[in-house]
């Protein structure tokens, strides 16, 4: 049985125990679904000042929108179409200050401020993109990026 456990001292080390507390619910599963749903709700309940965690993930043409926490979302985003397709296009993590500067942004929720969006990819072949929303300007700094890239590491090393 997963327990979940209150994150304390420097946010590096935060996220060093929400690696932890990932890594312990995906041990022993592969299913994708599954695994971003779970994975979902972790991040978002663990970590303050978002509006949205979740999955898109690649079906060979556009991203589809998979297991998440919050407001409804875009059901397709196509590769050429705001924060989830330019990380997916580029294959680089976008982090993203002020969503609305961001050219070609699609707002799924008009309360989302910043993004965070991290590609996810099994060798060249793209799965799709782990994607988080705060409804604050600058939410994310490179801490939170390096963890939830090594979050996103571990959701595609679950896959097999």
């Amino acid at each position: 049985m997963f327990t979940s456990s209150s994150l304390t001292g420097s946010k590096p080390e935060q996220y060093g125990q929400l690696l932890a507390q990932a890594r312990a619910l995906v041990h022993g599963e592969s299913d994708r679904v599954a695994n971003a749903a779970n994975l979902s709700a972790l991040v978002y309940h663990a970590l303050p000042e978002l509006n949205w965690a979740g999955f898109y993930f690649f079906d060979g043409t556009e991203l589809v929108v998979g297991p998440f926490q919050g407001l409804p979302a875009c059901v397709r985003i196509p590769l050429s179409k705001g924060v989830c397709g330019a990380a997916a296009s580029t294959r680089t993590t976008q982090r993203i200050e002020d969503v609305d500067a961001f050219p070609g942004h699609i707002a799924c929720d008009s309360a989302s401020r910043s993004e965070l969006v991290v590609p996810l990819f099994k060798g060249d072949t793209l799965i799709g993109v782990f994607d988080l929303d705060s409804p604050v300007l600058a939410r994310f700094d490179a801490d939170d990026q390096a963890g939830l890239e090594a979050i996103a590491a571990v959701f595609v090393e679950a896959l097999g």
